[in-house]
């Protein structure tokens, strides 16, 4: 099992950026790709972006050109560094990991809230 732990969320105003990062820990080496997730109110929880262990990456439409994945392996530690924020970014943001697939989460963080004021 692996323990993601999300930090990095607030309040931001419409073109601002944050930068969220989530801590792994545990059995680490069973990860293949690891993801962030969002849940906006009154919606559906969304795949923002995933990234590969060998270092692919792919973006939800809505946030391509603004937002971008990245890991440091070293740190055991992913990121997503948000840019050009806009209120409909306003979600509760959730780190997840998989041993297979991107769409099938087998470890979830809590979650971090950012709120994207217009």
């Amino acid at each position: 099992q692996v323990q993601l732990v999300e930090s990095g969320g607030g309040l931001v105003q419409a073109g601002g950026s944050l930068r969220l990062s989530c801590a792994a820990s545990g059995s680490t080496f069973s990860i293949n790709f690891m993801m962030w997730y969002r849940r906006a109110p009154g919606k559906q929880r969304e795949l923002v972006a995933y990234i590969s262990n060998g270092g692919s990456t792919n973006y939800v439409n809505s946030v391509e050109g603004r937002f971008t994945i990245s890991r440091d392996n070293a740190k055991n530690t992913l990121y997503l560094q948000m840019n050009n924020l806009k209120p409909e970014d306003t979600a509760v943001y959730y780190c997840a990991a998989s041993r297979a697939s991107p769409y099938s989460p087998n470890d979830w963080g809590q979650g971090t809230q950012v709120t994207v004021s217009s």
